[in-house]
């Protein structure tokens, strides 16, 4: 089974995993830096207090009198080594020591003691494996040093401090991760939610140089995206208005022809005309539906004064459900998505129903519901684009023009809400209106 490293894709991983691995290299050449440091440093001073003492030490047997030596031992002996005084053959039995491993601590006993006194080392066996020094002090005594080598001492806060220091330093790459990488965020947050049929929400310009550049850019394309649709829409609200003049025009001319099948056929184009051109100024009009003041409306009261004028019209639309809600909220523009919904719902089904409730999130929901031929789940999206029309409403009864679910799309943005279309357990259409309280 083989590992292999896949590089992290978000821009977050990618710049934690080469700060994280630059500090640890960088964090593992200085530990082992001071740890070479110290080593040398105090391998250094065992060997020379070693000379010193040792020196020292069989000086002061040597001047002492044989007699007087045993009782100095125990002053002289230290951690590492002791002195044995030795009666016939010099030292315990042990094997020459090789010319090729020599330790270092021999190599200093010899640098300290080589020019007095000749020396044999041997290495001794046993558990714990160490080295005799053999030498003759003045008066033909022997004398051996017994040298157990110790490993050079380790300070065992090191790794405390490492690890300390590496945590400092994790924390301090998250900081500096999340404090590059939350511009971005930001930025990237703000592109998903950019609705060219809402207000712009400027992004805040402050921060780095970098960052407040790149958030005045976002601004200045938000302004122009913004004058942009607000041209177009005037532009298609101007030719929708122009058009009417001439139409009616059109209408009175066909008034005083004689009947005949082309009057009629005619009559009906120009009607179908100018429900198109007034359409399209609603359309229009409905990007600037957020213009409308805001007021606080009962919204059961609301919702039963819609469905009582369909009522008085002999339409079947009933309402179930109360919400107990005082709605902040822009009237005008809510009634015509509503109106908007329960006519798509009359049209092609005869009958709607409205339902008022909430959502889990805390959402107030009104769904208009109908048994109609519902609509494909491929074109749930596409029908609220403008001028869009499923194929079975493509003709002169019921198409429509294509216009009536891109108006309400655009009123319940404009009033901070959202528009959702789904097909219904055994037929039919929910259209889903959703507002934050």
């Amino acid at each position: 089974m083989t590992l292999s490293f896949r590089w992290p894709r978000t821009l977050a991983a990618q710049l934690s995993v080469i700060f994280i691995v630059s500090l640890l290299c960088a964090n593992a050449l200085s530990f082992s830096a001071q740890f070479y440091e110290r080593y040398m440093s105090a391998r250094s001073v065992m060997l020379g207090n070693l000379e010193n003492d040792v020196s020292t030490s069989i000086a002061i047997l040597d001047r002492l009198p044989a007699a007087e030596r045993a009782s100095w031992l125990p002053r002289l002996d230290r951690n590492a080594y002791r002195y044995l005084l030795n009666a016939g053959e010099p030292g315990e039995p042990g094997e020459p020591m090789a010319g090729d491993e020599v330790p270092m601590a021999a190599t200093s006993i010899s640098d300290a003691l080589g020019e007095h006194y000749p020396l044999v080392f041997r290495d001794m066996p046993g558990l714990q494996k160490h080295f005799q020094a053999h030498l003759t002090l003045a008066d033909g005594s022997p004398i051996t040093i017994d040298v157990y080598p110790k490993p050079i001492p380790f300070a065992f806060w090191l790794p405390v401090v490492l690890v300390l220091q590496l945590l400092v330093l994790l924390v301090c790459t998250w900081i500096a991760v999340r404090i590059a990488i939350r511009p971005l965020t930001r930025l990237a947050r703000a592109v998903e939610t950019l609705d060219p049929n809402a207000h712009p929400t400027p992004l805040d310009e402050t921060g780095p140089t970098e960052v407040a550049h790149a958030a005045a850019a976002f601004n200045e394309m938000q302004k122009r995206i913004a004058e942009y649709l607000k041209e177009r829409m005037q532009i298609l609200a101007a030719i929708s208005h122009d058009l009417q003049t001439p139409i009616t025009r059109m209408k009175l001319r066909a008034e005083f022809m004689e009947d005949s099948v082309d009057r009629e056929k005619l009559w009906s184009d120009l009607g179908e005309m100018e429900h198109l051109v007034r359409e399209g100024v609603a359309y229009a009009r409905s990007v600037h539906g957020a213009t409308e003041a805001s007021h606080r409306i009962n919204l059961d009261a609301f919702l039963d004064s819609l469905v009582f004028d369909y009522q008085d019209m002999n339409k079947q639309v009933s309402l179930t459900g109360k919400s107990a809600v005082v709605l902040d909220t822009r009237p005008h523009a809510l009634r015509r998505v509503l109106v908007n919904l329960v006519d798509n719902a009359l049209k092609f089904a005869g009958a709607a129903q409205m339902e008022v409730g909430s959502t889990a999130s805390g959402e107030l929901s009104i769904k208009v519901l109908d048994r109609g031929p519902g609509i494909a789940e491929d074109e749930l999206v596409q029908v609220m684009q403008p001028f869009y029309r499923v194929e079975s409403s493509r003709n002169r009864g019921t198409g429509g023009t294509g216009l009536g679910l891109a108006i309400a799309q655009q009123l319940a943005v404009a009033i901070g809400g959202e528009l959702t279309l789904s097909n219904r357990d055994g037929g039919g259409l929910c259209a889903e209106v959703r507002l934050v309280l």
